[in-house]
């Protein structure tokens, strides 16, 4: 079993008569308690601590699941082509707000209404994959919290390169069908070049893709690159012992590849950027428009190391780097 030890941080949810009611009068309709939809991309076992952030914040704020508002997931368990379904869905039902996190998930909920308040809690490049028209100003019925996921593919580069010194050749796995991955990719790609380094990808499309995707790459890559896609975290185990049966140290955006043995990630606190989302459900709820809420970026980031890897791959990690270690996977 994981032993998970803290250290210091490291800084560096729609249709019909309800759907055609302009934002605000939507937020303050009397004798009836606001109805939420909340658009999972995995499983509510991953995104457990996320949920709970999330329901935290608004409880502090008054509005507690089951008497002040009602609350109804769907879970799309890595799988994209449930998106557009479960967003008709609570077109259809009417809700109030939806919120969302993952960018393609909240490009399904977009194409569903142009009226229901959308929040998304975490999205990569909102403004570069359109979902609002700038973070200053987001226009129409969307805003929430990016994730930074196509800014931090130098630093993560930077990151894994002290750990592995002899880095050379990155393998950059994601999803092709993704429009962000797309995006994201890129940028690790540009990153890489920028620090002398040659990075190439791996594109997945169905779980089926991942393991063979992996063996490929054993002797051809120093290292593996997994971008921040939830299909992927949904298949992390699959991933991250692959990834060490061919002696690749890999470098993560989500926390809980970590823990399934993958070797280091670094990106937001996501239960922060969660429980911030509650602050943009709350000021939509009383009144407030989506398009006058400017898109914010996380604050707090997380470096997290699995010491166990690190050993079973055979490497040697500098003290300057443990210094940083936001926590330590035993």
């Amino acid at each position: 079993m994981a032993i998970h030890i803290r250290r210091r941080e490291f800084i560096f949810t729609l249709g019909g008569a309800a759907a055609a009611l302009p934002l605000a009068a939507r937020a303050q309709q009397p004798g009836k308690s606001p109805r939420i939809g909340f658009l999972g991309a995995t499983t509510p076992t991953i995104w457990s601590p996320f949920v709970g952030a999330f329901l935290q914040r608004l409880r502090e704020l008054g509005w507690i699941d089951g008497r002040d508002i009602a609350i109804e997931y769907r879970w799309a368990e890595g799988r994209d082509d449930r998106y557009a379904a479960f967003a008709a869905e609570f077109v259809q039902r009417r809700v109030d707000v939806i919120v969302t996190a993952g960018t393609t998930a909240t490009m399904s909920v977009k194409k569903a209404t142009s009226t229901i308040p959308i929040v998304f809690a975490s999205a990569g490049d909102p403004v570069g994959t359109g979902l609002v028209a700038s973070l200053a100003r987001p226009g129409g019925n969307v805003t929430g919290l990016s994730n930074m996921s196509t800014d931090l593919g130098g630093l993560r580069l930077e990151l894994l390169r002290e750990v592995v010194p002899a880095l050379y050749r990155v393998a950059v796995l994601g999803n092709a069908d993704s429009l962000l991955i797309r995006l994201e990719m890129e940028a690790v790609q540009a990153a890489a070049a920028q620090l002398g380094l040659d990075a190439f990808r791996l594109e997945v499309m169905k779980a089926e893709d991942i393991i063979p995707s992996i063996e490929a790459a054993k002797g051809a890559a120093d290292a593996l690159y997994v971008c921040s896609d939830p299909f992927l975290t949904t298949h992390r185990v699959r991933i991250n012992t692959s990834a060490v049966s061919a002696r690749l140290p890999t470098m993560h955006a989500f926390r809980e590849h970590v823990l399934a043995g993958g070797l280091m990630s670094y990106g937001p606190n996501f239960p922060a950027l969660f429980r911030r989302s509650g602050d943009y459900v709350d000021k939509i709820l009383r009144g407030s428009k989506p398009a006058d809420l400017p898109v914010q970026q996380p604050v707090k980031f997380d470096l997290v190391f699995n010491n166990t890897t690190a050993k079973t791959l055979g490497l040697t990690i500098p003290e300057s780097f443990l210094v940083r270690v936001t926590e330590m996977i035993e």
